[in-house]
């Protein structure tokens, strides 16, 4: 029923902490973000590149908040009724996992009193990324809807969490597989992203399960000097690997650790990629600021009617 650590029997909830010092009392500004509560909507894009939150936030026919620090750059605006809020998360889930956290804190703390509040709002976090495809069919500029994120990292097994019966079912489905072909070189996770989401961001789009990795070169099998563990031919067997209708379609540094911090706290998560490069037959998109530009007006447009 999933990695032994994966449990949350025997915890006890706490209703009320101290919130940590990462927020700073004499700019009333989270830590990192630079943003106050209020700055940003329950609705909230996350994207990797710094650069691409203005691609996002110039379909805004309003702009109410604009805040920037380090590679974190946040605009909240409208389109039309529809209050969003763009972020950048860094490149991988190591960065991408404090913003995470730092939003829920923004609707769920009271940073008067120092608590956590009664009434916790539940947001809505929606990645808009780029992702290489391991499926031969999944061409370079096509979109892909994540149903689920497998974790090839460690960090989800830092928090007590326990998975749905689906998850469960999967992640003994992908064990059954590995014990067959080969053994990773980590103990995977398994989180589902938000049906609801998927089904009105995903229609007419490729669904699949995506892997998310610790890095760019070893861990996702990629090799200059360094000899790697984890290769060209462990992604050719992993691409064979299916539960139910779902296929393992793509990988990136984002998405397990989205759904898994969304689920934890209570939010919900969904991840659409367009794909950049098919790591089996070797192409590349030629135009990757036109395909990105393509994912962004389409989502767009879907969101802003959820």
């Amino acid at each position: 029923m999933g990695f032994a650590l994966n449990t949350t029997e025997n915890v006890t909830a706490m209703p009320s902490i101290p919130i940590p010092s990462w927020s700073s009392p004499l700019m009333e500004k989270v830590y990192h973000l630079g943003l106050r509560p209020g700055d940003i909507a329950e609705t909230i894009l996350t994207v990797g590149d710094p650069e691409r939150v203005k691609r996002i936030s110039r379909h805004f026919d309003s702009m109410e908040v604009q805040a920037g620090k380090r590679e974190f750059v946040a605009h909240t605006g409208r389109i039309g009724q529809k209050r969003l809020t763009v972020l950048s998360t860094g490149m991988d889930r190591t960065i991408s996992t404090l913003p995470s956290t730092r939003l829920d804190a923004l609707v769920n703390f009271d940073f008067d009193r120092r608590t956590i509040r009664e009434s916790l709002t539940t947001l809505r976090l929606i990645r808009l990324g780029t992702s290489g495809a391991i499926q031969e069919d999944l061409d370079p500029g096509a979109l892909v809807i994540s149903r689920f994120g497998i974790g090839l990292d460690n960090l989800m097994h830092y928090y007590q969490f326990q998975n749905t019966l689906r998850e469960s079912e999967l992640w003994e489905a992908l064990q059954e597989f590995l014990s067959y072909h080969f053994t990773l070189p980590t103990a995977p996770y398994v989180f589902e992203g938000n049906g609801p989401l998927a089904e009105s961001l995903g229609k007419g789009l490729e669904q699949g399960i995506t892997l998310t990795s610790p890095g760019f070169y070893g861990p996702q099998g990629r090799q200059l000097r360094a000899p790697v563990r984890f290769g060209g031919a462990e992604l050719d067997q992993l691409r064979h690997f299916r539960f139910g209708a779902y296929r393992i379609t793509n990988f990136e540094m984002e998405t397990s650790a989205l759904f898994g911090l969304a689920r934890l706290l209570g939010h919900e998560a969904i991840s659409c990629n367009v794909i950049l490069g098919n790591r089996i037959k070797k192409t590349f998109v030629d135009d990757p600021y036109a395909v990105v530009d393509r994912m962004i007006e389409l989502q767009l447009e879907r969101i802003a009617a959820l």
